[in-house]
């Protein structure tokens, strides 16, 4: 826009907040949220040319009335990883905008793991002029670590490219937290590119000097926090504290006590990973919200937390409020505890009537060059573990936590052989490298997913996304890992030589290109046959895909062997 063209707007923008020329819309005696005194007056919005013009007494050609509903600020998830959603911008938009979002700043590092600045631009273009903003992150740690093979390397220079583009905050996530700590040259140069900007952190549990080395390499948040003493230290050495209640990780039970006067500035609610059918039958930040407020948080504060707290932190200055100036992102609440969202403004346009999407926003199809799979040929020897010793180190699942343990167990051995040991819960984890074709195929045991038979495999798995596999026998592992490949990435069960189940994701392995409610349907039958097979576990391929994740305590698995996590080092399978 030109300088005189701005010029214009502003003038006509102030001709409508004085009355002088009619808003475009009137909401009428609605109870608005005042996120700057924390209080609610009835009054009426004025929106004009996209944005809210004044508060008080207007009139214009359209009006609805809103003296039914409490008027908020559209609601920005502050920490969303777009492929756990396992759909594609256009269609997490249609899914979310009816829960009352209006924004959402994405962390893309899986995709950028898999397909580079491809996968990048792909969010970028797919995501451009929907109802619903999507701001980006620049992936901090493609690979993640050196400890896992990934399907790209982004180095300090390519990330300062990104600087440019508009719609990119800052830094995303900052995983690996040791590479910080420990100066590594290539980490520290990441950081440098972006001086200045936002970094966004990830550091589970760390705590003293380390931690007062992280925050001061300037690294601003944090939404790894499962304990309330951890957040009260990162909280007071300045971190915004993103509380996180998705599908895997809920931690807003144990943080909520931090929140009070005093600090409710300082935090955010976030979703985090979100799986489709969690959006499907439940929604979104309204969700979270209403579990907050349920658990004695005062209902504007659980606001602020998902509006204005938000906004202020990622430096977007005309959102997170309803004042003059600020974008008519808006939703209408017909009830607050618990959050019942009834209408949403998207840009002064009213985009949700009732509950039921009031704009088109249409499908795009599967795009060009998103697919990822090279798999070096191998066969169901691969799967076959030598007894080295008596003992192993075994995976410890934690139930609805990204966290494992480590526990070392008498291993069950058939001819020189590791064999799955079902009765004890002992079962065989592979991970197949799926980017370069290196023929990487590690395998470790793991403790917790229940399986009486079969097997588990997905190209969903964090952060590299090779191919994770458990399962009871070494053939039914081979078959659902097949069936992964086949469909160009996904999940599948397998059992009995025979595929029960699957669920594709062909855009990197990750995403569907189908609509919500389908996705959720596949994904629905997916666990529903996993428990069929003994999985006590309400999210068993969630906590599948982070047992590759060598950033979060404290033994995981990838492509290239078994982790300490508190060591940042690999360590062998057998203890004797």
């Amino acid at each position: 826009m030109t300088a005189a063209g701005a010029v214009e707007r502003i003038a006509a923008r102030i001709e409508a907040a004085r009355g002088e020329t009619a808003p475009d819309l009137v909401l009428k005696n609605g109870l608005v949220a005042d996120m700057f005194t924390g209080e609610f007056v009835r009054t009426d919005v004025a929106l004009f040319d996209g944005v809210i013009v004044g508060l008080g007494t207007y009139d214009g050609p359209r009006c609805l009335d809103a003296k039914d509903y409490y008027v908020m600020p559209g609601f920005i998830d502050g920490h969303f990883h777009l492929e756990s959603s396992m759909l594609s911008p256009r269609e997490l938009a249609r899914a979310v905008l009816p829960h009352g979002t209006t924004a959402i700043i994405v962390d893309p590092h899986e995709i950028t793991n898999v397909l580079g600045l491809r996968g990048l631009s792909y969010i970028l273009q797919d995501s451009e002029g929907l109802p619903v903003d999507f701001y980006l992150m620049a992936p901090s740690c493609v690979p993640a670590t050196h400890l896992e093979t990934s399907g790209a390397n982004l180095a300090a220079e390519d990330l300062a490219a990104l600087r440019a583009e508009r719609r990119i905050l800052g830094l995303a996530e900052m995983m690996n937290f040791p590479g910080v700590i420990y100066k590594d040259p290539a980490v520290l140069a990441k950081l440098a590119a972006f001086h200045g900007a936002i970094v966004d952190g990830h550091a589970p549990l760390l705590s003293g000097k380390d931690l007062n080395a992280y925050v001061g390499a300037g690294i601003r948040s944090d939404h790894e926090c499962t304990q309330l003493a951890e957040a009260r230290e990162k909280l007071r050495l300045g971190m915004q504290i993103m509380i996180r209640e998705g599908t895997q990780a809920k931690n807003l039970a144990a943080l909520v006590p931090l929140v009070n006067a005093a600090t409710l500035r300082q935090c955010c609610l976030v979703t985090d990973d979100l799986h489709p059918h969690d959006i499907l039958r439940h929604g979104h930040l309204d969700v979270v919200m209403s579990l907050a407020i349920e658990m004695g948080l005062p209902p504007l504060w659980a606001v602020a937390m998902v509006t204005l707290n938000t906004a202020r932190y990622f430096s977007l200055p005309d959102r997170g409020a309803v004042a003059p100036g600020y974008r008519a992102d808006l939703a209408l609440l017909s009830s607050l505890d618990p959050v019942r969202v009834s209408h949403v403004f998207k840009d002064g346009r009213h985009a949700v009537d009732k509950g039921e999407l009031a704009i088109d926003i249409p499908t795009a199809g599967l795009p060009a060059g998103v697919s990822s799979m090279k798999v070096k040929p191998y066969d169901v020897t691969a799967f076959e573990l030598s007894a080295l010793g008596k003992h192993a180190l075994v995976i410890d699942l934690i139930p609805d936590q990204i966290l494992t343990g480590k526990a070392v167990l008498p291993v069950r051995v058939q001819n020189g052989l590791v064999v799955q040991d079902p009765r004890r819960d002992i079962l065989k984890l592979a991970v197949i490298e799926r980017h370069r074709g290196t023929g990487n195929i590690a395998v470790a045991l793991v403790r917790g997913f229940s399986l009486r038979e079969g097997a588990l495999a997905t190209s969903v798995a964090h952060d590299s996304h090779n191919i994770i596999c458990v399962g009871c026998t070494d053939a039914d592992m081979a078959n659902a890992v097949r069936a992964v490949e086949e469909m160009k990435g996904g999940m599948a069960i397998a059992c009995d030589g025979r595929i029960v189940a699957r669920l594709p994701l062909p855009i990197g392995g990750l995403m569907s290109d189908r609509p919500l409610a389908e996705t959720a349907g596949l994904w629905e039958d997916i666990r529903y046959q996993a428990q069929q097979l003994g999985c006590r576990l309400s999210e068993p391929f969630m906590h599948l895909s982070f047992l590759a994740l060598p950033v979060i305590p404290e033994l995981k698995l990838t492509d290239r062997g078994l982790v300490d996590v508190d060591k940042f080092a690999f360590v062998p399978l057998f203890v004797d």
